[in-house]
């Protein structure tokens, strides 16, 4: 998910009606805050005795654990030097109890993550300056303003303009998704947040699927691959989800080397690329019927136009050009860090500058920070703080030493499967915990802490980990692109029982596709996976 901490309650709903008082089609830009229309809940769920009963399961699990740490913390171990010290049994008592709330509670994200971090200050586990510099890290920093950049060229109407002139040269149903495809895989460059580039491209489907009236199934099948290859394109960037700046913060404070843009391009765009195409041709064959595919489409700018509140013709204007010229200079300057050794986020401060002046940006400084999601940015900052707390106290160690014994009986097998285990949790952890930066908050510091023993590269596994959570397409609640493409106000998308039919097929293949990057592709490229 990238990333933004509030788990979505209701399907989001999108109308193209005019805003008050903007005289622009909402599809034309950002929506304000609290445009959202909430569905009205059932006054009684089925649903609600099962989860009941789930949650009260994993509560008691979560006592069991609770009193495991603390028997071998306090109790006749302690002091051994094996025994759980007693700062690391009180983080993962709240490491814990926070997850717990993650999956079960109606609390924010950012409001269980942040009081979880301040817990471990007041019991005098973190020192208080740990949690207030967080806020200061160089990768807070570089969201940020990679989110003002991105809010410069959304102003513009740029990306908008960009989708509609590829889209429009398919003649084919074929063509035209995977026209999408591609389209919406480049966006990972340009907007820091799957959610937010699901903002973007939405106006596009909606003008794609009102000019294409009677081809009801290419128009499931688009409403499908837009937010699927959003979600599976994220890895192509270091900034695609805070999720993946979260892993390399954790490797980092675990003593391993951790990711550059340039790294995590060279890396991730492959995959990126190979995983959201596959994926577009899956939901073809799932949902379209050979004679969908072989009819002539064809898309005209100009009926495109009709349905599209962002100019799509003519000349670029000098926003569009600008902030074109912008984009380019910023992602290679990203990429190009070993040349001239700028940080990223000093980069993305010089950009987030540019596009905010007053001569030559495309939007002011304070509407830019309005755009800024800063929940998600505060979620990311206390995830960060947890994060170093397994590490730092020995928390993660202890559950890593525990847990290796049974493994390591395995002998020869041990490391193989250690690897497969990890990606096929790592795939179906959004089932459990929606947000993807709390799954990497839960998940990294571990399998980091897991993978020396086993003879495993810990670079190599935790990218493998954050991968393979870019899937979370089973549920309308597992990330927000889904469900903001669940229900369109004015266009028939897709159901529930599409999602899961969708899923049955493509979690599968996407944890061999993984596997495969992680054991032959990814090591042949530099980056080993057994030491």
């Amino acid at each position: 998910m990238s990333v933004q901490d509030v788990r979505p309650r209701a399907p989001f709903r999108y109308s193209t009606a005019p805003v008050a008082g903007t005289g622009r089609a909402a599809a034309g830009g950002p929506r304000p805050a609290g445009a959202r229309a909430e569905r009205a809940a059932p006054a009684s769920s089925p649903r609600r005795p099962r989860r009941r009963v789930t949650a009260l399961l994993a509560g008691a699990l979560l006592a069991g654990f609770l009193l495991w740490c603390g028997l071998d913390a306090f109790g006749p171990a302690a002091g051994t030097p094996r025994a759980l010290p007693a700062q690391a049994a009180l983080t993962l008592a709240v490491f814990a109890v926070a997850v717990w709330l993650w999956i079960f509670s109606p609390v924010g994200d950012t409001y269980v993550a942040l009081g979880a971090a301040l817990v471990l200050v007041l019991m005098g586990v973190l020192p208080e300056d740990e949690l207030f510099a967080s806020l200061g890290e160089d990768t807070v920093w570089l969201l940020l303003a990679a989110f003002v950049i991105a809010a410069g060229i959304t102003a513009t109407g740029l990306a908008t303009r960009a989708a509609a002139f590829i889209v429009t040269g398919a003649r084919s149903p074929r063509q035209l998704v995977h026209l999408s495809t591609g389209a919406l895989v480049a966006t990972a460059f340009a907007v820091p947040s799957t959610s937010g580039r699901a903002a973007l491209a939405l106006p596009v489907f909606v003008a794609l699927a009102q000019a294409l009236p009677e081809r009801r199934r290419v128009v499931l099948a688009l409403s499908l691959v837009f937010p699927s290859v959003i979600l599976l394109s994220a890895v192509a960037s270091y900034l695609g989800a805070g999720a993946h700046l979260i892993t390399s913060q954790v490797l980092t404070t675990s003593g391993y080397e951790g990711f550059s843009f340039a790294t995590w391009l060279l890396y991730g765009l492959p995959l990126a690329f190979v995983s959201s195409h596959l994926c577009a041709e899956l939901v073809l064959l799932l949902f379209t019927r050979p004679e969908d595919r072989r009819a002539p489409l064809s898309v005209g700018m100009a009926r495109l136009q009709e349905h599209s509140p962002v100019p799509l013709t003519g000349p670029l204007t000098v926003g569009q050009s600008r902030s074109a010229l912008l984009i380019g200079g910023v992602v290679v300057l990203w990429c190009t860090e070993p040349l001239h050794q700028l940080h990223p986020a000093i980069v993305a401060l010089l950009g987030s500058l540019l596009v905010a002046s007053p001569g030559f940006g495309s939007v002011g400084l304070p509407r830019a920070l309005k755009a800024v999601p800063w929940s998600m940015l505060l979620f990311m900052a206390a995830t960060l703080t947890l994060g170093t707390a397994l590490v730092g106290t020995g928390a993660a160690e202890w559950l890593a030493r525990r847990t290796i014994g049974p493994v390591e009986q395995l002998g020869d097998a041990a490391a193989p499967l250690f690897v497969v285990l990890v990606v096929v949790v790592s795939a179906g952890a959004h089932l459990v915990i929606q947000s993807r930066s709390a799954r990497s908050a839960v998940l990294i510091p571990l399998v980091v802490s897991l993978a020396p023993g086993l003879g495993v590269n810990a670079v190599a596994i935790a990218f493998a980990s954050t991968a393979a959570a870019g899937f979370c397409h089973t549920l309308t609640s597992s990330a927000k692109p889904v469900n903001l493409f669940s229900d369109v106000e004015g266009v028939a998308t897709y159901q529930p029982a599409d999602l899961l039919r969708l899923s049955a097929v493509l979690a599968p293949v996407m944890v061999l596709l993984v596997l495969a990057f992680t054991l032959w592709i990814w090591p042949a490229m530099g980056l080993p996976l057994f030491l």
